[in-house]
């Protein structure tokens, strides 16, 4: 389904960030325009557009379009993080297509990401806001801190569950917090509601996460839009095989360290110790209890169907299988 099916409340909404988005994809360059219309028409579920314009409506923004100009913004910082992760991971598949490196190469791909950061700045300039601003340069810089900390952890076989939550934080959740914390900046609402919606996005982004990396060994190519265990190959560590880790037999840890530190391996082997440990039902479990923390900030917000739509969010978010 898409973004406008799930939210009907804000369909117009994103009617209008899509004018925004591919209005301001424009370059003289035709290389920019066809790799940058190529990721953006690959889909996606816009989540990070939608916080924008759910929290800003919830706070009674109504009248004021920078909140599409916002919302668009940080779909390009999202898209240029995409762009350069496919090419930092060797992927081939994203969103069920060919990724973007893997059709125009590497060096097309990390050069319209920079573009995509860099027409980001020239659009948060317009809002004239510097409270706006400061939200959206200090997120892409922690989500680029975040980007380094993987690479660091990366193929790291003790790597634990607080090392693992705090890229989490930085590189996924963090821009949820930030188009979060956008919308209510954008409608003008008060510095604890302000904080109070940044706290939903950051625990929804969490949540959001863990699920992804429970559906790299409990979900199906077709369905995620990659390669099942494509985690595993790159040396990324994550919650199930940190738990597996923790409380499997020792051959189950063998197997995952051996896989973790050289990215080759029985996968099928894994994937079953994955299961058998109970490792996917504890994932789930950590990532309902952030969805719970998401779901409190929004019950804050005075009743309307955008609060309603924030607080299905937070289900949307763990009953997925994409």
């Amino acid at each position: 389904m898409t973004a406008s099916e799930l939210f009907p409340a804000i369909a117009e909404d994103l009617t209008a960030v899509d004018h925004v988005i591919h209005e301001r994809l424009h370059s003289e360059v035709a290389l920019v325009r066809t790799v940058a219309n190529y990721i953006v028409a690959g889909g996606g579920k816009r989540l990070r557009p939608v916080l924008v314009l759910l929290f800003a409506r919830a706070h009674g923004a109504h009248e004021d379009n920078r909140r599409h100009v916002m919302a668009a913004v940080v779909e390009f910082i999202h898209t240029a993080t995409l762009l350069h992760d496919d090419v930092v991971d060797e992927s081939a598949l994203r969103r069920g297509r060919d990724t973007a490196n893997s059709v125009f190469g590497n060096a097309a791909s990390v050069l319209v990401g920079d573009f995509l950061y860099s027409r980001a700045f020239q659009m948060m300039v317009t809002a004239g806001d510097m409270a706006i601003m400061q939200v959206l340069a200090d997120a892409t810089n922690v989500i680029a801190e975040g980007e380094v900390l993987q690479l660091m952890n990366s193929r790291d076989a003790d790597l634990d569950e607080t090392r693992y939550l705090k890229v989490i934080r930085f590189k996924t959740a963090k821009l949820f917090e930030a188009a979060a914390r956008l919308g209510a900046i954008i409608a003008g609402a008060q510095s604890p509601l302000i904080d109070s919606a940044a706290q939903y996005g950051m625990h929804l982004g969490t949540a959001f996460q863990v699920i992804d990396d429970v559906l790299d060994y409990a979900g199906n190519t077709q369905d995620i839009g990659k390669n099942l265990g494509d985690d595993l190959r790159e040396g990324k560590v994550t919650l199930p095989l940190i738990y597996v880790m923790r409380a499997g037999t020792e051959a189950d840890r063998v197997l995952v360290r051996s896989a973790i530190e050289t990215g080759e391996g029985d996968f099928e082997a894994i994937a079953r110790a994955v299961r058998e440990t109970g490792a996917l039902d504890y994932a789930r479990a950590q990532a309902v209890e952030e969805a719970h923390i998401a779901r409190a900030c929004a019950q804050t917000l005075p009743p309307s169907i955008f609060r309603d739509a924030l607080l299905s969010l937070t289900s949307l978010a763990v009953d997925r299988d994409r």
